[in-house]
């Protein structure tokens, strides 16, 4: 049953580290369009006779406030299965790496 626990638990967490590392990589991806996008909007011809329209405001920044609410909430969870015995010092310190980036 230990062995059992162990295995749920590190899926458990190596399941948030993958969410967290994927929900960065679509926020750095979206921001990656939307400066394609105005590059994009800044090399069609403007209509004639017309001011051009404003850019478009820029994207608002990720919260890193979630961000860091995630991780911390990711690091108590590790603290709480290493101090149960269910990971490993090695274990524990290498999911805190991936973690913290």
């Amino acid at each position: 049953m230990p062995g059992l626990l162990r295995g749920v638990a590190r899926t458990a967490v190596v399941a948030g580290t993958a969410t967290a590392v994927s929900n960065r990589v679509s926020r750095r991806q979206a921001g990656r369009w939307a400066a394609q996008a105005e590059q994009q909007a800044a090399y069609q011809p403007a209509p004639s006779q017309e001011a051009p329209p404003p850019p478009a405001p820029p994207p608002p920044p990720p919260s890193t406030e979630d961000d860091m609410t995630a991780k911390i909430n990711q690091l108590k969870e590790l603290g709480d299965l290493r101090a149960q015995g269910i990971l490993t010092e090695e274990e524990f310190a290498a999911q805190k790496r991936a973690i913290l980036g």
